[in-house]
């Protein structure tokens, strides 16, 4: 049978009646920026993980960026980031005028190292962004305690990780603030672009909701240079539809995981390891293999596709190869050419996983 990498139209139809009302109740309102149904979504979104504000915005890269805009971050500063991520957690410093400042993973989580952040740390640093990276945890206590000793923020990149928990706590806000994208691909996926920022803070989240609306919070009266960046009425209602039911379906995610850690014995595979304090949503289940260009075929060649996440690490993109001033990150390197995400969903079947690791068995 075809196995397809993520099945969106399959949640659409699993929730159509409920979603189907929710689009013409919001079509019905006459209102269309901001409002009840963004301010719902918002209350719902910070009481689910567990802080007291959550700032709808229109993407995920504006959350990054309004974040580092709220903490004062900007030219001459440094930004401690992962050199094992998306670009978007690379161009949110760059946009506001700071220098990327890329830190290695652990190899076997993926996730930046705590271990060799405090060797990348200068006068200008000023803030530390560890990637929950596939949806699972960075390891934020010893993180939380370099920027406690340093006075650095902690801005947490949580755009894979809706429902995650680190140490039986949910990802929300360890940190000063942490930011979430609602592409339609992810956990909490929009049918659109969206984005949140959650914090604590009663002054961090004023200057969001400021900087997010032209940085105004009367219209025509402008306290700051400030952005349209404001989450669509539209999709904070469709989010709202799916934040019932994402503790569900990151459950069907965590079965076809297990499914799949125990099931690949192939030797020349690499599994990813989840510490005991980790509790990971599966937003991504990435392997690794020293040829995983033939291993993508042949799995192709049997009905099962795969992708790749990310093929070409930032600091091989043409966009810094020479803006953050280093090339040599060998650990990056390492997984950008060797790993490979394998189709997981909350409506893939336990069949369709069960073809999947007798296909990744069978390559020699």
């Amino acid at each position: 049978m075809n196995v397809p990498f993520l099945d969106l139209t399959s949640a659409y139809r699993e929730l159509k009646s409920e979603i189907d009302e929710t689009v013409a109740r919001v079509l019905n309102s006459g209102w269309y920026i901001l409002g009840p149904e963004v301010e719902a979504f918002e209350k719902a979104f910070s009481c689910y993980t567990g802080t007291h504000f959550a700032i709808g915005v229109a993407n995920g890269l504006d959350a990054l960026s309004l974040a580092l805009r709220a903490l004062d971050i900007g030219q001459s500063d440094e930004v401690i980031v992962p050199s094992n991520t998306f670009i978007a957690t690379w161009l949110a410093v760059s946009q506001c005028g700071a220098r990327v400042v890329p830190v290695e993973p652990d190899s076997k989580t993926y996730n930046i190292d705590p271990a060799k952040i405090e060797a990348a740390i200068t006068p200008r640093t000023k803030a530390i962004i560890p990637v929950h990276l596939y949806g699972q945890p960075a390891d934020l206590d010893p993180i939380v305690d370099i920027a406690t000793k340093y006075k650095l923020k902690v801005i947490e990149d949580a755009a894979q990780a809706h429902g995650a928990a680190y140490k039986e706590k949910r990802i929300g806000c360890h940190g000063d603030v942490v930011t979430w994208s609602f592409y339609p691909g992810k956990n909490l996926g929009a049918m659109g672009d969206g984005g949140a920022v959650t914090t604590n803070s009663p002054s961090l989240a004023a200057k969001l909701q400021l900087l997010r609306n032209y940085g105004s919070r009367t219209k025509y009266v402008h306290e700051e240079q400030g952005f349209n960046s404001r989450l669509d009425p539209l999709q904070a209602a469709l989010l709202s539809v799916k934040l019932n039911h994402l503790d569900a379906w990151n459950q069907r995610r965590n079965e076809i995981a297990s499914l799949y850690l125990d099931g690949i014995t192939n030797p020349n595979v690499i599994l990813p390891l989840v510490p005991d304090w980790a509790r990971p949503v599966w937003h991504l289940f990435v392997i690794r293999h020293e040829n995983r260009d033939r291993l993508q075929q042949h799995l192709a060649a049997a009905g099962t596709q795969t992708l790749i996440h990310y093929p070409i690490p930032p600091h091989r993109q043409k966009a810094y190869l020479t803006a953050n001033g280093t090339n040599h990150l060998p650990i990056a390197d390492i997984i950008a050419t060797t790993a490979l995400s394998l189709p997981i969903g909350p409506h893939l079947t336990l069949k369709q996983a069960e073809q999947v690791v007798d296909q990744v068995n069978r390559f020699a």
